[in-house]
């Protein structure tokens, strides 16, 4: 299979270059749509467990208010962030929601088997047909060590061209050429739909990679605070190679935004991210902290210069000033569908930010 993942490689920088055409209206003709990034953030004080029942409330609310899509993060080691089985919580999440799709943002890919994860997104889709969205990546969602012990083939990463080129067979349920080792090989369940298959990204690999298989894009805005977004987006459009299902190229960002009922409220909810993010630029994964407690730690400069640059560029504010910046990026972009993030300490606000964005944007 060495000699085929390499030809694959070949294949997906060297595409010729098409015309994709951008458009800023949506597929049903409405306005800007929504849709949630779930990560399971966990809180000091609570149990894990905790995290993740909130995750599902969580869904079952933005169900009612209308939100698009429900996304749900895969990481290991982690006691920031403890979604870490997203095909578990998203069957949880389709059984009690009724409208919304639910989604991997994402299944990381390199750790698992193309055939395994196909057939249990075809199980999904079993149970929510013309609901499931299968978002995969290539990044490990944890450290090495940890990586190593899900997978521990220490090339894993190399061959996600190639599992993605099989999973987009097997989960279409269509046929590998003939001469393919696994040609006769079917994931099960079939049925008359199949689930959206999403290149997760926050570089230009992910955007070549979903433009040289004709599959939707999502880049991860908030990883990166929006660096490099420009020149993704333009490589994925510009190299776009039209498949049966997806003609015309679709890609999204996902963001970090916290929108409160006044802008103070907002600032002081966002402390609690303020003081994560120091900790994570120090390697520390640690749960989230209160705004009290986040308000009253003793920065270093360094640290205070840090907060000042995520201030800046972050989307907080009341829902008026946040759905502003929003609507200004995504039309910079080309975008008719953003994904939201947003973690706080307490559960409710963060309930509380979702409400006031599906009400600003009339959801």
């Amino acid at each position: 299979m060495r000699g085929a993942t390499s030809a694959t490689h070949a294949a997906v920088f060297d595409g010729g270059v098409r015309d994709a055409v951008r458009s800023c209206e949506s597929d049903d003709g409405n306005a800007m749509k929504l849709s949630v990034l779930d990560q399971s953030p966990s809180a000091e004080g609570n149990t894990q467990d905790q995290a993740i029942r909130e995750s599902l409330a969580l869904a079952q609310r933005c169900d009612d208010l209308r939100y698009h899509r429900y996304w749900v993060s895969e990481h290991h080691n982690s006691g920031s962030i403890v979604g870490t089985a997203p095909e578990i919580l998203m069957a949880a999440v389709a059984a009690t929601t009724r409208r919304i799709r639910v989604g991997s943002a994402g299944v990381m890919l390199p750790h698992y088997s193309a055939l395994k994860v196909a057939e249990q997104f075809r199980v999904l889709e079993a149970l929510a047909p013309g609901r499931i969205d299968l978002g995969v990546g290539r990044a490990p969602g944890s450290d090495r060590l940890t990586a190593f012990a899900l997978n521990p083939h220490a090339n894993a990463a190399d061959e996600f061209p190639r599992q993605v080129y099989e999973l987009q067979s097997w989960v279409a349920g269509t046929a590998l050429p003939d001469d393919h080792p696994f040609r006769a090989i079917a994931a099960q369940p079939q049925g008359p739909t199949s689930p959206e298959i999403w290149i997760l990204g926050s570089s230009d690999y992910g955007a070549r990679l979903a433009a040289h298989f004709g599959l939707p894009y999502a880049f991860a805005y908030f990883f990166s605070d929006g660096a490099g977004v420009d020149e993704a987006l333009a490589l994925y459009r510009r190299n776009y190679r039209p498949s049966e299902r997806y003609p015309q190229p679709i890609a999204t960002i996902c963001v970090w935004a916290l929108a409160a009922d006044s802008e103070e409220e907002a600032r002081r909810l966002f402390t609690t991210r303020e003081y994560w993010r120091v900790g994570f630029e120090k390697g520390l994964r640690n749960p989230l902290v209160s705004p009290e407690r986040a308000s009253t730690h003793p920065y270093a400069d360094d640290e205070r210069a840090l907060i000042e640059r995520l201030r800046r560029k972050a989307f907080i504010g009341t829902a008026g000033q946040v759905a502003t910046t929003l609507t200004t990026l995504a039309g910079r972009l080309g975008l008719d569908e953003l994904v939201i993030n947003t973690w706080t300490f307490d559960p409710a606000a963060r309930r509380r930010s979702y409400e006031l964005l599906a009400a600003e944007f009339e959801l």
